[in-house]
């Protein structure tokens, strides 16, 4: 017998498509970059005209805008263009580390491991445990999403849970606690390089470690997992099973599992990454080691272990890879592999292009002087205000969660906030890792929650599998909850490790300038 049909409630579909139809009218990333771009280079002009009473804190000298439309400065701009875009942060570190997931995500090896760490988790730990995947699932990528909430939505309903309170709990734990994770993933490096560009608006010499949030993100994991875990089994599981019926005749109540073959080679795959993990840490012990700064550090700036974790992340993703591609016959030549690899590239396209030209807007921006200008003059103001540096730092997290229901990508929010932010933060005392981490609160929470999310469809399909009525407004209602919770589960642990004066990563405090 076919279970009625959930129904989202009018309002709620017309309040929600009011947000996708005002979001689907904003212009496309790229081009808001480039008209920003035209915009800084006019305001240049604009601004060349007047004089300023604020002093630069490295040079001592009053902050001048130049003018970017003279032709001397067309032509430096144009000269540049190039180079800008080949320099530009995150470009090198994103497509290296890409390249290794491409191996691992084509071999079949994370699908794997996702589905074996899933299918053997107890009954009464279903819901923490899909939350702790969705958390490793971080470094997958794009790709867990494909993997992971097909995979949880069944093992809920298979253990007498509601399948969409899977979808929700797996969505949570990947992109609602996305700045808790507990290894290094590639969002790290993205935003670190933002962070340095706009902390050197102020102060040239200025590096952000990759891992300057390292130690709160990691922590915040078990209190994602603990706030995710009560959000399901309290607020949205009951809530579904009551409002929200299963279509029962429509579901395909099979999955596919691992052959044979497939388990032998993922576990002989487990084993050479095991091994390589070894070797890592045995080449790293010595006081000698190459992946040591000059001074014996390991976790400085200057140390190779810290500027090599790119190439370390493709490394460890792209051994495993080969050795369960190979094995399981999933790659049967070279070319199996590098097709692999061209396939995961191919969806960095439009990061690319993105990539050229937010690169000139970051030049224009900086050349211009606008940067200093409106930090120094936004300090000022923060300054007038006199308000403790916990509640500024709070207002960053209240913003971006605003600008994040339009803009989802973090990148390209933070390639906006950070040449603002840092500088005029730093200008007030406060660090750019601290900075970073409020950011990334809210980038993080809010995700969950707005239809802009470029995984909308993906995951409303999944749904639509166990419900068929599903959409919108029944993705937004179950996310809702998570976004809230997490937006204060993440504040606090901010707060008490601010409170307690622990670091929030490798080279990384609270203040700058004291």
């Amino acid at each position: 017998m076919t279970t009625s049909i959930h129904k989202v409630p009018p309002q709620k579909r017309n309040w929600l498509d009011s947000i996708e139809n005002v979001g689907n009218k904003i212009p496309d990333i790229t081009m808001l970059f480039f008209c920003a771009t035209l915009f800084c280079i006019a305001l240049s002009m604009v601004l060349s005209w007047f004089t300023f009473d604020y002093i630069h804190p490295l040079t001592k000298e009053p902050i001048q805008v130049i003018n970017l439309l003279t032709p001397n400065e067309l032509m430096a701009l144009f000269t540049s263009m190039t180079k800008n875009f080949i320099s530009f942060p995150p470009l090198g570190i994103v497509i290296v580390a890409t390249l290794g997931i491409g191996i691992a995500e084509g071999s079949g090896y994370i699908s794997t491991a996702l589905k074996k760490l899933l299918s053997v988790v107890p009954l009464s730990i279903v819901t923490p445990s899909v939350i702790f995947i969705g958390i490793l699932a971080h470094v997958a990528s794009d790709s867990a999403y494909v993997i992971l909430m097909p995979v949880s939505a069944y093992i809920f309903y298979k253990t007498g849970k509601h399948p969409l309170a899977g979808i929700a709990a797996g969505f949570a734990g990947l992109a609602g606690g996305f700045t808790a994770s507990y290894t290094p993933s590639i969002i790290d490096p993205i935003l670190a390089g933002f962070t340095e560009t706009g902390a050197r608006v102020l102060d040239p010499e200025y590096t952000v470690n990759v891992l300057c949030n390292y130690f709160y993100s990691f922590s915040s994991t078990f209190a994602v997992i603990g706030c995710c875990w009560y959000i399901t089994d309290k607020i949205v599981e009951p809530r579904l099973s009551k409002s929200i019926p299963i279509d029962v005749e429509q579901i395909n109540d099979t999955n596919e599992q691992p052959t044979i073959n497939e388990l032998k080679a993922f576990r002989i795959a487990n084993y050479a990454l095991l091994g390589l993990i070894i070797l890592l840490v045995t080449l790293m012990l010595p006081e000698n080691s190459l992946f040591r700064a000059s001074d014996g550090s390991l976790t400085s700036p200057q140390a190779p272990a810290m500027q090599t974790i790119v190439p370390m992340l493709l490394i460890f993703f792209a051994l495993p890879g080969l050795v369960y591609g190979f094995i399981s016959k999933k790659f049967t030549s070279t070319k199996d592999v590098t097709k692999s690899m061209e396939t995961i590239t191919a969806s960095l396209i439009s990061f690319i292009v993105f990539a050229f030209f937010c690169a000139q807007f970051l030049y224009c921006f900086s050349t211009s002087n606008i940067g200093s200008l409106i930090a120094l003059s936004g300090a000022e103001a923060l300054k007038a205000i006199n308000m403790p540096g916990k509640i500024t730092i709070l207002g960053v997290i209240i913003l971006t969660a605003c600008l994040n229901l339009i803009i989802t990508s973090a990148s390209s929010k933070w390639a906006i906030l950070a040449p603002v932010l840092v500088p005029m933060l730093m200008a007030v005392g406060l660090s750019p890792e601290l900075t970073q981490a409020a950011f990334r609160i809210s980038d993080s929470a809010i995700n969950v929650s707005t239809p802009m999310y470029a995984f909308y469809p993906l995951i409303i399909s999944y749904m639509q599998r166990y419900c068929s009525q599903s959409g919108i407004g029944t993705l937004v209602s179950m996310m809702v909850p998570y976004s809230i919770g997490l937006l204060i589960t993440l504040t606090a642990m901010l707060y008490l490790f601010w409170g307690l004066d622990i670091p929030l990563g490798f080279n990384s405090g609270y203040t700058y300038g004291n």
